[in-house]
């Protein structure tokens, strides 16, 4: 980190001040506001010494230095920093998404014969790679009710060596109790990761709340202009070499370009996200006074399920979530939603765009049942929440008339 890092981050600012300021040193870039580029594989060094240092410090994992490409180079340090100390972490890594993140930080944890709990409303990709992936390399995987808190506890075996949560969960949004289910793990010396792409820094901190790695898909809200591919892992001290080394060995970094974007799209996290929450909880509300709607599911409204731990743990909402329709046909849902005029259909989230897409939970679910009627992410973007409102309720129109 950086004098300048350090500065800004010991003088006690509040957070929206921090965004503004982490991951820049004008003094050090000849005045420039933002951190340059750094189009380069190869790193020239001065000297032996100095390359054989910079090698030492790399076989330890210290990683001081900058060797090469693929392991960073100042604006990527930069960015790196600027997210951990919103996190309050230890260090960062950067990968080339938000998968890489989550297969770098697994697989820095985990060998042949150990244990993996993960929550069964994953991030459907995030799945795949566990049943596809690990278990192909011996590596055992159970999945688990999202709202078992404490009782996480009864599936610990004694080779389990990671937990790892999502919260709110993808598709259905429960909210897991993560400080219950870390005290557990932290007693047994088990790593937990939580991915916290949903809330992104300014929402959720899971490593306040005991967590050793919090990962961030940066191609979301981060971002927030659905331009980039990139994911970022904050590391406890414990955390951070084994998730370094791990993302090193299998080749995973992030472009420099994209770095540069994600620092960029973090500078307004803090007011886009808040305009995000104003939207989708307006529009949330508004959906649950429509027949055709069964329920929505967004815990940030009083009556969620989850809303008391949200509201406990969270400091703030995005604007994704979900809702379950009535029964109607697969066409009355291609009439609704294939003529929107502003929502979109897409997969990813986080920019600056409204989107919807339909999703079907219950196709990745193990351990538990959805047990609901056909139902659809939102995700509202930037726009005015009366157009979007609009262009809904034009949809609902048009499923009704094709009944």
């Amino acid at each position: 980190m950086s004098k300048v890092m350090k500065d800004v981050t010991a003088a006690g600012f509040k957070r929206d001040t921090l965004v503004g300021h982490l991951g820049r040193d004008p003094t050090g870039w000849k005045g420039a506001v933002n951190p340059p580029v750094y189009h380069t594989s190869t790193v020239i060094f001065e000297s032996l010494e100095e390359l054989l240092e910079t090698r030492r410090d790399r076989a330890s994992g210290a990683f001081v230095g900058f060797t090469y490409g693929r392991e960073g180079t100042p604006l990527t340090r930069a960015f790196e920093d600027a997210v951990t100390a919103l996190e309050g972490g230890y260090r960062a890594v950067v990968a080339s998404c938000g998968l890489g993140a989550i297969a770098a930080s697994l697989t820095a944890f985990l060998s042949a014969g150990d244990h993996l709990l993960i929550v069964d409303c994953v991030y459907g990709p995030a799945r795949q790679f566990c049943d596809d992936i690990l278990t192909r390399f011996g590596v055992e995987v159970t999945f688990y009710d999202p709202l078992i808190g404490a009782g996480i506890e009864a599936m610990i075996q004694p080779n389990t060596k990671v937990v790892y949560m999502e919260s709110p969960g993808s598709l259905t949004f429960e909210v897991s109790d993560v400080p219950a289910i870390t005290k557990v793990c932290r007693a047994r010396g088990i790593t937990t990761i939580v991915d916290n792409t949903w809330a992104s820094p300014i929402c959720f901190r899971p490593l306040a709340h005991g967590a050793d790695v919090s990962i961030n898909a940066a191609t979301k809200y981060i971002s927030g202009h659905s331009d980039l591919m990139l994911g970022i892992a904050v590391c406890t001290e414990a955390a951070f070499v084994p998730v370094k080394r791990t993302a090193s060995a299998a080749g995973y970094c992030g472009g420099p370009d994209d770095v540069y974007n994600a620092l960029r799209g973090l500078r307004t996290l803090p007011i886009r996200m808040e305009r995000h929450q104003q939207t989708a909880t307006r529009l949330a509300r508004w959906l649950k006074t429509r027949p055709e709607v069964a329920r929505v599911m967004y815990p940030a409204l009083e009556d969620d399920p989850g809303h008391a731990l949200w509201k406990r743990d969270f400091d703030g909402a995005s604007g994704l979530f979900g809702i379950e329709l009535k029964p109607c046909s697969e066409p009355q849902l291609a009439a609704m939603l294939d003529h929107l005029d502003i929502f979109r259909l897409g997969y990813s989230w986080g920019g600056y765009e409204s989107l919807v897409v339909p999703t079907y939970p219950n196709t990745l679910r193990s351990a538990t049942t959805y047990g609901g009627g056909p139902s659809i992410r939102v995700h509202a973007g930037l726009e005015d929440c009366d157009d979007l409102i609009a262009d809904l309720e034009r949809g609902f129109a048009r499923l009704a008339a094709a009944a």
